[in-house]
């Protein structure tokens, strides 16, 4: 089975240089990845998922595949009510 969340723009921090004078260009790097990763929420992408999420909390939003994760209405955009996935297309 696929990752819950296959989005490429997701944010996971690296592991810090040993050296320090590499500590300018790895927060510089950080620091473009988290931009990427916050201007693609901004944006409204929804990465497809197959899975849901572990603990879902209402208000979530979730692209579901439709296949390996299917809440009730095939593929497409999903928000969790606190109870149950509700199809918004």
């Amino acid at each position: 089975m696929r990752p819950t969340n296959s989005n490429s723009n997701s944010y996971q921090p690296g592991e810090p240089p040993a050296d320090p004078a590499q500590l300018q260009r790895f927060l510089r790097e950080e620091l473009t990845r988290l931009k990427t990763a916050i201007d693609a929420v901004a944006d409204g992408f929804a990465p497809v998922v197959y899975a849901p999420p572990a603990k879902p909390r209402a208000g979530m939003l979730r692209n579901a595949d439709g296949t390996q994760w299917d809440p009730g209405d095939g593929a497409g955009l999903y928000r969790y009510d606190g109870t149950a996935w509700k199809f918004l297309g």
